[in-house]
């Protein structure tokens, strides 16, 4: 009933601005101050940064504020593309949409479709405001309220099937500003880099031991495989490359990641460094790594954005729209007519065919996925082996 009301209030706060005020498609002439509203989980907000370095790219001068949760706001630290930060939390809307009239931007748009965000954006009194509007498929997000209030707006369209990093690079066409580079940016600070370099040392891992990270754990368990299975992978890597194994895992995640050491052969190879670093020592732990191998979730974009090759068990997901992309990222798939979850659609989906088709994939296509990785490795570092042993 609550969450009826904050519609209703902000349907009728936003019918009476527009009365008022009209549209939020205003043209502005110069651009001091860009919002980008990314209000979904990490691996979202990693796939966003193309977006800020856009903007900085074509408006050097502008002050770019991101908003989002308050994990975010830590990922996104010494982003240098990063003017500002607001954390937004669902209970604190209109504390929110103060803060934003207080910065008075010239331009904002939401990444993925939200009534509520669309209406924080368009309550601050934003000029010029940019929205997507979904293609290709159906996203729940995009409700009767959100559709009304995006004709208020300037609509962009986000297809559905395509590569999300790009797509939302659609909503800054609005401001003149056209790119095809979706090459994701994060940064972390000296002290982290410390901290990880002398957790290494401490453990002997030296500089050009075949270190390879793997996170067993996903914010959504529909997409998490069998721990056991990672265990083979995580021995397979071993025997056959020498390699050292870093797990990862939040806080939470202690059940999952105590789940996998108790199927590791080699375990003696493996150090658990679940919950051990908080994001910004993460960060700079990630950089070192030489292979990282998780289901598609937040570490594996973060992974990406520091150029360490990848390995994404993407289970149910649309393996087009998000997975990490290049000749050392692999994505492993089974077999399938449609995928069962979508970036703008995490909802609504068939459960028992999502867990089958998380279920389909073998350790055997993830080992092929690591031989092909290290060939590659080894051909681009052309007998400088320094990344492998």
């Amino acid at each position: 009933m609550k969450y009826r009301l904050k519609i209703l209030l902000l349907s009728f706060l936003c019918l009476s601005r527009y009365i008022i005020f009209g549209k939020a498609t205003r043209r502005q002439k110069e651009f001091k101050k860009i919002i980008i509203f990314q209000g979904a989980k990490l691996g979202d907000m990693v796939c966003t940064t193309p977006m800020f370095r856009a903007v900085k790219e074509k408006y050097p001068k502008c002050t770019l504020i991101v908003i989002g949760n308050e994990i975010n706001k830590h990922l996104l630290e010494y982003n240098s593309d990063v003017d500002g930060y607001i954390i937004h939390r669902d209970e604190s809307i209109f504390s929110t949409i103060k803060k934003i009239k207080k910065e008075s931007p010239n331009f904002g748009c939401i990444a993925g479709p939200g009534f509520l965000n669309l209406a924080i954006l368009y309550l601050a009194g934003i000029p010029l405001i940019a929205a997507p509007e979904i293609k290709n498929g159906q996203c729940p997000l995009e409700t009767k309220n959100y559709k009304i209030l995006r004709s208020l707006v300037r609509a962009r369209p986000h297809h559905m099937g395509q590569y999300a990093p790009r797509e939302y690079l659609r909503l800054l066409e609005v401001i003149d500003i056209h790119t095809e580079n979706t090459k994701k940016y994060l940064a972390f600070s000296k002290k982290a880099d410390v901290i990880a370099t002398k957790f290494l040392e401490k453990r002997s891992i030296r500089q050009d031991d075949f270190l390879v990270g793997i996170s067993p754990t996903a914010g959504n368990k529909i997409k998490e495989w069998p721990v056991n299975r990672f265990a083979e992978v995580a021995d397979y890597i071993i025997d056959k490359y020498n390699a050292r194994i870093l797990l990862f895992g939040g806080p939470q995640d202690t059940d999952v990641v105590e789940g996998m050491m108790s199927h590791i052969k080699n375990s003696r190879s493996v150090i658990n460094a679940q919950g051990v670093f908080n994001l910004d020592e993460f960060k700079a732990m990630m950089s070192i790594l030489k292979l990282f191998i998780s289901v598609d979730t937040g570490p594996i974009y973060v992974a990406e954005a520091f150029g360490i090759p990848t390995i994404d068990i993407v289970g149910p997901m649309d393996e087009r729209e998000q997975p990490p992309v290049g000749k050392v990222h692999k994505v492993v798939v089974a077999p399938r007519e449609v995928a069962q979850l979508h970036i703008m659609n995490a909802r609504l989906y068939d459960r028992e065919e999502a867990r089958r088709q998380v279920d389909a994939i073998m350790t055997k296509d993830v080992f092929a996925a690591i031989d092909d990785i290290i060939i590659k490795l080894k051909n681009n570092y052309e007998g400088n082996n320094s990344i492998l042993i």
